[in-house]
This record gives structure tokens, sequence and C-alpha cells, in this order.
């Protein structure tokens, strides 16, 4: 009872403190939007966003294209709507499968300790020795254009991350007293884990999966721009700042500058809201 009273008045300032960040409402109402028109595309878009219409090439802003049309007299408004469906899978492909691996990987190293935690901190390491953005390339350059190449390579890529992130928290509840009492009444590591260490340090590792989808954005972005992410037809931000490039020389930059907006404030936001949750869970566990 007097724990629940001690927590509640701390609870209630953290939520006064979060609403007078302006920045962060207003980074975390650009992600609902972003991921809403995302979900909405299909029904919200004016056009077929592969629809050539060469009459309308380059057009500028009008009534029947708000964001003006590409070299091909596509809409660029709804290349942009639908192109934020890709844009959002693969970070968000990313994140899961480096969250889910790289949690299991911490976990086990820093509950078993010993040749297990040594092989796996060493293997992390050597990922960490590996760039990124090179491993995503040369992936794609062996299995070719998609979606799935670059998001496991980057997912390997983020692992290391996550695993060390995990592994230090972890490290640090297994120290706490209740572990030593669920041990001796006969509790199982794995039931540990799972039903009490987890759920303790999830708060900081989903902050920090937040701030990581930020990044897998922008490199997923890159590979895109690049040449060597989704296929040329599929509508993508990263893309259409590669099919953008034309324009740009021609003096019609419109159709690249849209997407390159949306990156940068994606990014942004969610980077301020993974920042703002790991603020508030550190202030929470003072």
């Amino acid at each position: 009872m007097t724990t629940a009273l001690v927590r509640r008045p701390g609870l209630a300032k953290l939520r006064v403190r979060s609403a007078r960040s302006p920045l962060h409402l207003v980074c975390l109402l650009f992600v609902a939007v972003v991921v809403l028109a995302a979900l909405l595309a299909p029904w919200v878009a004016p056009h077929d966003p592969n629809a050539v219409d060469l009459g309308s090439a380059l057009a500028g802003p009008s009534a029947d294209h708000p964001f003006g049309a590409d070299t091909a007299g596509r809409d660029t408004l709804s290349r942009l709507l639908v192109g934020a469906r890709t844009s959002l899978l693969g970070p968000l492909g990313v994140v899961v499968f480096s969250t889910l691996a790289g949690v299991a990987v911490g976990t086990a190293a820093a509950w078993r300790g010993g040749w297990l935690d040594s092989v796996l901190s060493r293997s992390t390491e050597l990922v960490f020795a590996f760039p990124g953005m090179l491993l995503a390339i040369l992936v794609v350059s062996v299995y070719g254009e998609g979606l799935l190449a670059p998001v496991v390579a980057l997912g390997l890529a983020y692992l290391p991350y996550v695993s060390r992130l995990t592994r230090s928290l972890v490290l640090a509840e297994r120290a706490r007293p209740y572990v030593s009492a669920y041990q001796v009444q006969g509790h199982s590591g794995l039931q540990i884990c799972l039903r009490h260490v987890l759920p303790a340090v999830a708060p900081v590792v989903l902050a920090q999966s937040t701030i990581n989808f930020g990044y897998a954005l922008m490199d997923l972005a890159g590979l895109s721009f690049l040449g060597l992410g989704v296929p040329a037809l599929t509508p993508d931000w990263g893309r259409m700042v590669f099919d953008g490039q034309t324009a740009v020389q021609h003096g019609y930059p419109l159709s690249a500058i849209w997407p390159c907006v949306l990156v940068v404030l994606t990014v942004v936001a969610f980077n301020v809201v993974g920042e703002r949750w790991a603020d508030r869970v550190a202030r929470r566990e003072r």
C-alpha cells in the first residue's frame, strides 16, 4: 500500500513533464499521422501511384496533383502515401528482428556467464567491426533487389546494440535480491527471466528500439537511393529520391524534395520519441 502511494506522485510528475514538452507531443503526433497515412494509403491516395501520364510529367502542384508529378507523370502525393508502407515496414522488420535476437543473446550471455558470455560477446564485437550498410550492400548484391535481404542484413547489424544493452540491464537486474529469492523457491532461470527480469528491462530496450527504428529507416532509404532496395516500380521514399535525380538536374526538384523531407522528419520524430521515452524510464528508476 505504501509503495503504491509513493509511486503515484512520481508518475503524475512524469505526465506533467511530458505534457510540458511541445516538441515531444508534436513528434508523437507526426509519427501517428505517418503511421495512419501508411495504413490508409490505398484508400486515401488520390491516384494510382504507378499510373504513368506523360502529359503531366514534372507538373507542379495543382488541384489534380497537390505535390506535383515525377518524370513519368506519376502523382507524387499518391506515391508518398503508398510509399510510406514500404518505408515503415522495412525498419519495423529490422527493429523486430534485432530486438528479439538481441534480447535473447544478451539475456543468455548475462544469465549463463562463463564461456557462453565470452563467445557471444566476442561474436557481437565482430559484427560491430563490420559496417551495417556495407553488409547490406553485400547481401543485396548476392540476393538481388527486394526488402527481405536488406532487412535481415541490417537486423544483424543492429543486433549488437540491443544485445549489449540487454546484457548490462540483465546483469544489474540479476543482482537484485528478488532473483535469489525466486531461485531458493525452486524457480528455474527461464521462468525468472520470462516472468520477472525481461518485463523489468523491457521499457529501456523498447526505448532503444524506437530510436533504432529511425536509423533503420534512414539506412533503408539510403539503400533504395542507391538502387539496391525495393524494385523500381515499388513506391518507396528512398526510391523516389533516386527516381527524382533526373528531375533535379532539369530544374524540377519537388519530386525528390518531398520524400527527402519526409525521411528527415520521420527519423527526427522517432528519435525524439525514443529519447523522451528513455528519459522517462530513467527518471522513474531513480
